[in-house]
C-alpha cells in the first residue's frame, strides 16, 4: 500500500510531499495511523547527511504517535482504536543477550532504526514517521495513556523523553538526590521535569540569563547560568548526577568539578566535533565518572510513558505543518524553539 509522506532525495534539497510504500500487516504487525510526529535533532543530522550513511529518499521522523487501524492476526498486545507510540527503533535481532535483557537499544547485531534502517522492505532501508502510516512489530509499539487533548506533546517523549529517563533512571536518581541538568532545551527540559517528578533537587544550567524563569518554570528548583564563574563555584563538589543534554563541544571539566564523591556526568548529546579532553586528575581525586547514555529499551520506554501519564507529563510543544519542516529545521538550528516541533500529520493529506 502506499501512504503520504515528506521527505527529501538529497542532502541538499528541501522536502517535499512524497508517496511511500507500506508493507501490509504481517501476523505480528500493527498498523498506525500517525497522528503526531515530533522533530528531533537527529532528523536534521539525518536529512543532510551530516552524520554520513543517509539513505535516499529519506522520511525522518521517530516520535510518533497514533491510532491502530489493523493488526496481523497473532497480535496480542494491541486491537483497532488504541492510541499507541512508537520511539527510535522498529526492530532488533530479538536474540542476543542484551535484547533478552530488555535492552534494544544495545543490541550486539544493531537494532533496526524508525528511519534509514536497513530493512527487506522498500526502498531497502526504513522510512520514519514523517508520514500518514506506519507498520510496525507489536514488539516495538508502546501503550500511550495520556488523554487525547495531550497527544501532540507526547509525541516528543519517544526520543527526548526516554533519552533523559533512561539515564535518570540507571543511576537511580530519586529524593535525596541533587541533579544537574546541562542545557534546557529539547532534552534538557524534559530532564528537569522527570528529574523534578522523581523528586530530586534539580539544578538548570543554562548559557542564557533569560532562560532563568523559564527553568524555574519547568520546575528546576536553582538556576545557574555556567557563564557565571562565582556561580559555578558556589556548587562545587556538591552534585550527585549532572545530565548534560549539550550535542555541541564544550569543556567538561566546569561540570566535573561540581560532582561530589563518586557523582556521575552523564553525556546524552553528540557534538560534531569532540570535546575537549577532560582534567583526569579532576576524576581521579573524587573518583568521579563521565560516562554515556543512548535511548532506553522498549520495557523502560513504556515504563516512561506511563510514569508521565500518570503524573500529567508531556513535552512543551510547537505545532507545525508538514508544508514547514524546513522552516522549522531552520529555526532549530538557532535554537528558536521551546521547546520541541511537533508536525501535524493531518496536514499531510
Amino acid at each position: 500500500m502506499t501512504t503520504r509522506a515528506y521527505g527529501v532525495h538529497a542532502a541538499d534539497k528541501s522536502f517535499e510531499a512524497l508517496e511511500i510504500a507500506r508493507r501490509a500487516p504481517g501476523p505480528h504487525d500493527v498498523q498506525i495511523e500517525i497522528a503526531y510526529c515530533g522533530i528531533c535533532h537527529s532528523d536534521l543530522h539525518t536529512a543532510r547527511s551530516e552524520w554520513g550513511g543517509t539513505r535516499y529518499p529519506c522520511v525522518p521522523g521517530h516520535e510518533i504517535v497514533g491510532t491502530v487501524s489493523a493488526i496481523g492476526s497473532d497480535v496480542s498486545k494491541f486491537k483497532v482504536g488504541d492510541t499507541v507510540g512508537v520511539g527510535c527503533m522498529v526492530d532488533s535481532c530479538q536474540h542476543c543477550a542484551e535484547c533478552a535483557a530488555g535492552f534494544e537499544q544495545f543490541c550486539e547485531n544493531g537494532f533496526t532504526g524508525t528511519y534509514n534502517g536497513r530493512t527487506p522492505d522498500a526502498p531497502g532501508h526504513t522510512l520514519g514517521g514523517y508520514s500518514q502510516r506506519i507498520v510496525v512489530d507489536e514488539k516495538f509499539v508502546l501503550q500511550v495513556r495520556h488523554p487525547r487533548e495531550q497527544l501532540a506533546a507526547v509525541a516528543p517523549l519517544l526520543c527526548a523523553g526516554i533519552t533523559t529517563w533512561s539515564p535518570l533512571r540507571h543511576w537511580k536518581v530519586g529524593p535525596g538526590s541533587k541533579v544537574g541538568i546541562v542545557g534546557i532545551g529539547g532534552l534538557g527540559h524534559m530532564g528537569v521535569k522527570l528529574s523534578a517528578a522523581l523528586g530530586a533537587h534539580v539544578v538548570a544550567f543554562t548559557t542564557s540569563e533569560g532562560k532563568r524563569a523559564d527553568a524555574r518554570a519547568l520546575g528546576a528548583d536553582e538556576v545557574v547560568v555556567s557563564r557565571n564563574a562565582a556561580e559555578m563555584k558556589a556548587h562545587a563538589n556538591s552534585f550527585d548526577f549532572i545530565l548534560d543534554t549539550v550535542a555541541a563541544s564544550h569543556d567538561l571539566d566546569a561540570f566535573t568539578k561540581l560532582l561530589r564523591r563518586d557523582g556521575t556526568l552523564v553525556l546524552v548529546g553528540i557534538p560534531e566535533h569532540p570535546h575537549p579532553s577532560p582534567n583526569i586528575g579532576s576524576l581521579i581525586m573524587k573518583r568521579r565518572r563521565i560516562t554515556g547514555s543512548p535511548i532506553g529499551g522498549i520495557a523502560e520506554t513504556q515504563e516512561m510513558l506511563d510514569f508521565c501519564a500518570e503524573h500529567g507529563i508531556v513535552s512543551d510543544i510547537e505545532m507545525v505543518s508538514a508544508q514547514d519542516i524546513d522552516k522549522a529545521y531552520a529555526r532549530m538550528l538557532k535554537s528558536d524553539v521551546k521547546y520541541r516541533f511537533v508536525i501535524d500529520n493531518a496536514t499531510m493529506a
